[in-house]
């Protein structure tokens, strides 16, 4: 048996002694028949008892109450067991009380209440009374009262009085709630008929009695009226007083709890601790209790009570406090007897008289009163008025000093309410205590300030501190730290609202307002958190732990923060995906709004804007700094999920501070126009839902298209070297970014401008008289933006060669478009869009039926790719070779084949590849006029360079074509005759694929410099699908037919230049068998 068992069973026998004792005692009646009156004869036995279980102190030992209150459950369950006639079958199962209960002789309500009145046992009486529902609390409540008023002394006036006050304080009168409540509950719930009802209606607790026997505050006032002569003292008449305005305020006049300031409440606390500590003294003294029971007592005088009135109004309950007053006054028992020490009651009561006046002189001017009322209201006013007169001592002054340490103690004991008291020690009690218990108490209850409001008025109190106490460094920098560490523990939704009114205070957060004494260390702190976090990884919990650690360093300094971000993300391999992962749950770092300032273009107030700014101008050194740089600010702009979709960096300010002020020839260099091109390609491609206005219509989008639009038309020869001093150059890979951008800007603004064409209109013809001098094929990008308001100009030439509808299109005289030049713009026009193509296609104005006109068109066609192939992008050169496949297909185009590389006739059907072998040859006629004396000087190195790659290009399209006809048929054939169908297709793929490296060959040797690397290659490739085609069907060539193919290869090859391609080729020629 532990020791808690025995104690308990000593205790039990204890109680069960004193009981039977008693019981004894009262022979030959017995306890269960006890008048009122023969207490006092047999209760020392049981009061004896209860002292020894209980101590002979009222303590709050959790213990010494807990006994207590289990006495009074023990006794009144036994009651409630014999009213109900309890089974004892159903009882020994179910009443966790039985055993000790059935252990005491029967007893009645007399011993219980005398009890309560002798072992001062009220508020555990109470406390127990509020776990009934409201009929069983009345009914109850009542058989007190018949107790206390049949033959009443000052004590049973007393009870009355502290078992009224704590139901009114109710659940903020309760010490620690235990088990005993519960079962205490649950035996009301069991027991059948526990006030005469039907045992279901006990336990729905759904009773209706009549509301004279419900009316919690009719029973009190009735009570009180019955026992009034019993009062002999001021204090009790006070109490009783207080009781009653506190009462019919709660219930009559407010509907709604008042809430004090916690200046006012701590007021009200230091006065009531005050006096108490005058009147106990100190060795009687606990100020946490002291509080605890004042701090109840305020906040029952101004909540609205739980006990509705029912059967008394207000000027019933008006009337029977002014004949209380008018009868104790009579007998002198509400005069002052020290003005001078006022004792706690008469403070109470003269607060309650002062709240209860109030109420009743905005009640007095209700229009609704009848004049009976508004008598009665009067008199009692006066009365009561007369009274607050009588009290008319001064109130406590309130010292600074003892208020702190009171707010010291309600938060080192998170006492009720502790939360309201936090912000006014952070800032006008810190004032009040000495700096080492003031910082002490911060310390010790960190966690009762961890709210951002709280945070930041700590940082102005520290800030307040080190400008008057410039000698108190150690102290402010431990106080610092604290705040620190309170401000780490916030929740990170809480961190940001702090970090975002940080920044407003300053940029430099802490540092920018605190000592330099005081900050020292910092800078150790920042490159710690930084280490950390980059060898800690990307993991999910080190994520966590890392926003935490970047969080506090920003909140000391933010820009030095973010300062060490963007270096870092720059300079760090890898680093720029966690940093802006890290960043995106930080958004109260953000700073200020998107935008661009009018007139300049740059960056409206962003801090971060101004970090990455200083990065771009120092860091980015290398491509591969500019890489990690651009995908740093892409992953900012990408949408936040915790965000609501919100980035941490807005297109918009990306814009405006990396993209507006690099693109104009003028503006600084900070930035290359290549990575300026790819940030706005960036920009455009997030996935941020469609609102109108777009972001970019911030961001000055005429003058940005008037200035891509220039890029675009200088940068007609990407390949070009650009000329010594020239400030940029758009590399072709930069023009592809170029037209991209462009399209995608025109598209948006487009819509903008559609959507609201006076809006625009204005800026529309601004930028339209403002291309109107650049080349037609760059303004031509601009159509989406047009819209309705102009037509698509063109070289009057193209308007000879199709049939295009006047209405939409009209000609411009262009002195480099004369006579003859139709088909080079309609080339032009082609490669400009997938759109304008197929009108361009559908246009052509040529008559299939006149072969001479069929004929000069595939002449002049083949000029015009020659004229247009350099300049072309990859993708304006694939539109290019879609439209040269479709006039092939059409008929429209005429290339005759020329077996020129084949020394005997193949018996083949090469009809399936007549596109490809035409497109070919095509090329190859191309490459020869272009190659040839008159062109030859057109273009340097670069060009040449430049356009073996767009052949390379379209060499492998038609490669993959071939592959493609080369996959086994779905069509249920015979076998063998499958057999021969694939061996006939590879036998003619082999012969295209023969003629394909001839002509890549003969355009090599062509090609001035004769080493162009992109049709090498393609060589190269053209003879591993050779290699490749062979090995899958053996049988397609014989080795006397593979021998000659390699011998001719070779003799091809033999016309290069280069020695080193020479030897790669031969050898991979030497690798071409068949085992067929």
């Amino acid at each position: 048996m532990n020791q808690d068992s025995w104690l308990s069973c000593e205790k039990t026998a204890i109680l069960q002694g004193g009981f039977l004792l008693a019981n004894r005692l009262c022979q030959p009646a017995s306890l269960s028949a006890l008048q009122k009156e023969d207490w006092s004869k047999v209760g020392h036995p049981i009061l004896q008892a209860v002292r020894e279980i209980c101590g002979q102190e009222r303590g709050s030992c959790l213990s010494s109450v807990h006994w207590k209150k289990k006495i009074i459950c023990v006794l009144w369950s036994k009651l409630l067991g014999r009213e109900s006639e309890e089974d004892m079958e159903i009882g020994w199962r179910e009443n966790p009380f039985f055993s000790l209960q059935n252990s005491l002789p029967d007893i009645n309500r007399t011993v219980m209440f005398e009890l309560v009145k002798l072992k001062g046992f009220s508020q555990i009486y109470a406390q127990l009374l509020l776990c009934l529902p409201s009929s069983h609390l009345s009914s109850e409540l009542e058989k007190l009262v018949q107790h206390i008023t049949r033959n009443s002394t000052e004590e049973d006036v007393r009870v009355l009085l502290e078992v009224w006050w704590e139901l009114w304080k109710g659940r903020w009168g309760r010490q620690e709630d235990d088990d005993l409540d519960t079962v205490f509950t649950n035996q009301w719930t069991r027991l059948p008929n526990t006030t005469g009802l039907s045992p279901h209606a006990a336990k729905r607790f759904k009773s209706n009695p009549a509301p004279s026997t419900n009316d919690v505050l009719s029973i009190l006032f009735h009570a009180l009226e019955e026992v009034k002569e019993h009062l002999s003292t001021s204090d009790l008449c006070y109490r009783a007083l207080s009781n009653c305005l506190d009462s019919l305020y709660t219930s009559h006049l407010i509907d709604q709890a008042i809430i004090l300031p916690a200046e006012a409440q701590l007021q009200s606390l230091n006065s009531a601790v005050t006096v108490r500590k005058r009147h106990a003294g100190i060795e009687k003294f606990d100020l946490v209790q002291v509080i605890s029971e004042a701090h109840s007592d305020l906040k029952a005088a101004h909540t609205p009570s739980q006990f509705k009135p029912c059967g008394m109004t207000l000027m019933q309950a008006l009337q029977t406090v002014s004949q209380l007053t008018q009868a104790w006054e009579k007998r002198g028992l509400l005069e002052m007897t020290d003005s001078c020490d006022p004792s706690v009651l008469a403070r109470r009561l003269k607060s309650c008289l002062a709240r209860v006046l109030e109420s009743l002189e905005e009640l007095s001017m209700s229009e609704t009163m009848d004049e009976g009322e508004r008598q009665t209201l009067n008199n009692v006013q006066s009365t009561l008025r007369g009274l607050l007169v009588s009290l008319s001592f001064p109130d406590t002054e309130s010292n600074a000093g003892e208020m702190a340490h009171i707010a010291v103690a309600i938060i080192s004991h998170r006492l009720e309410g502790f939360q309201d008291f936090t912000t006014l020690f952070a800032t006008e009690l810190s004032w009040s205590l000495s700096v080492e218990e003031w910082i002490s108490c911060l310390e010790r209850n960190k966690n009762a300030f961890q709210r951002k409001d709280i945070v930041m008025k700590l940082v102005s109190t520290l800030i307040a501190k080190c400008q008057i106490d410039t000698e108190e460094v150690e102290h402010c920098r431990k106080l610092k730290d604290i705040i620190v560490n309170i401000f780490t523990e916030l929740p990170l939704a809480e961190k940001n609202t702090t970090l975002s009114e940080m920044l407003t205070c300053s940029k430099k957060g802490l540092q920018g307002s605190l000592p330099q004494a005081v900050t020292e260390g910092f800078s150790e702190e920042l490159n710690m958190a930084f280490n950390c976090i980059i060898q800690g990884g990307s993991a999910q919990n080190n994520l966590s732990l890392a926003v935490v650690a970047i969080a506090s360093v920003a909140f000391q300094n933010p820009e030095a923060t973010l300062r060490r971000c963007c270096h870092l993300a720059v300079v760090n391999h890898g680093a720029h995906s966690l940093l802006s992962k890290i960043l995106q749950q930080l958004p109260g770092l953000r700073g200020g709004a998107p935008g661009c300032t009018e007139g300049t273009g740059s960056s409206a107030g962003s801090l971060l804007c101004s970090c990455l700014q200083d990065t771009a101008m120092t860091k980015l050194s290398s491509a591969k700094e500019e890489d990690q740089f651009l995908h740093f600010l892409v992953a900012l702009m990408q949408p936040s999920i915790s965000e609501s979709g919100q980035s941490f960096l807005h297109p918009e300010e990306v814009v405006c501070a990396f993209v507006l002020p690099h693109l104009s020839p003028s503006g600084s260099s900070t930035c290359s126009l290549e990575l300026c091109l790819r940030l706005l390609h960036s920009a455009f491609s997030l996935d941020f839902q469609d609102a109108s206005p777009h972001w970019v219509m911030n961001c000055s989008p005429f003058p940005l298209l008037c200035v891509l639009c220039q890029l675009l038309n200088e940068g007609c020869g990407c390949w070009e070297l650009p000329a010594e001093g020239a400030p940029r150059h758009l590399s072709m890979e930069s023009k592809v970014l170029l037209v991209t951008v462009l399209t995608a800007l025109g598209k948006v603004v487009g819509r903008e401008v559609a959507s609201a064409p006076n809006t625009w209109s204005r800026a529309l013809f601004w930028l339209y008289n403002k291309v109107e001098a650049l080349d037609w094929t760059v303004r031509f990008h601009l159509k989406v933006v047009w819209g309705d308001h102009f037509k698509n100009e063109v070289p009057s030439s193209l308007l000879a060669v199709c049939e295009l509808p006047e209405q939409e299109w009209s000609g411009l005289k262009l002195a480099q478009y004369g006579q003859g030049t139709g088909l080079l713009a309609w080339m032009e026009c082609c490669a400009l869009s997938d759109e304008v193509q197929d009108t361009m296609l559908t246009s052509l104005a040529l008559d299939q039926h006149r072969p001479d006109d069929v004929n000069m068109f595939s002449k002049g066609l083949l000029v015009a790719v020659t004229q247009t192939l350099p300049w072309c992008t990859v993708a304006e050169w694939g539109r290019l070779l879609r439209a040269m496949r479709e006039l092939l297909r059409s008929g429209r185009l005429h290339v005759p084949y020329s077996l020129e590389y084949v020394d005997f006739l193949p018996l083949l059907d090469l009809r399936p590849f007549s596109c490809e072998l035409r497109l070919s040859v095509l090329l190859l006629r191309v490459l020869q006029l272009l190659c040839g004396s008159s062109c030859k000087d057109w273009l340097s190195g670069q060009g040449w360079a430049h356009v073996g790659l767009l052949y390379a290009s379209a060499m492998r399209e038609i490669i993959d074509s071939l592959r493609g006809k080369l996959l086994p048929s779905s069509s249920n054939k015979d076998p063998k005759e499958e057999r021969a169908a694939t061996t006939t297709a590879s036998q003619e793929v082999l012969f295209v694929l023969s003629q394909l490296f001839c002509h890549v060959q003969h355009i090599q040797v062509m090609m001035p410099g004769g080493q162009c690397e992109s049709l090498f290659l393609c060589a190269l490739e053209i003879l591993t699908h050779y290699e490749a085609v062979l090995a899958a069907h053996p049988s397609c060539c014989s080795h006397l037919e593979t021998k000659n193919t390699r011998h001719f290869f070779t003799t091809i090859t033999d016309n290069l230049d280069s020695a080193e391609m020479k030897a790669v080729l031969h050898q991979k020629i030497a690798q071409l068998s068949s085992s067929g």
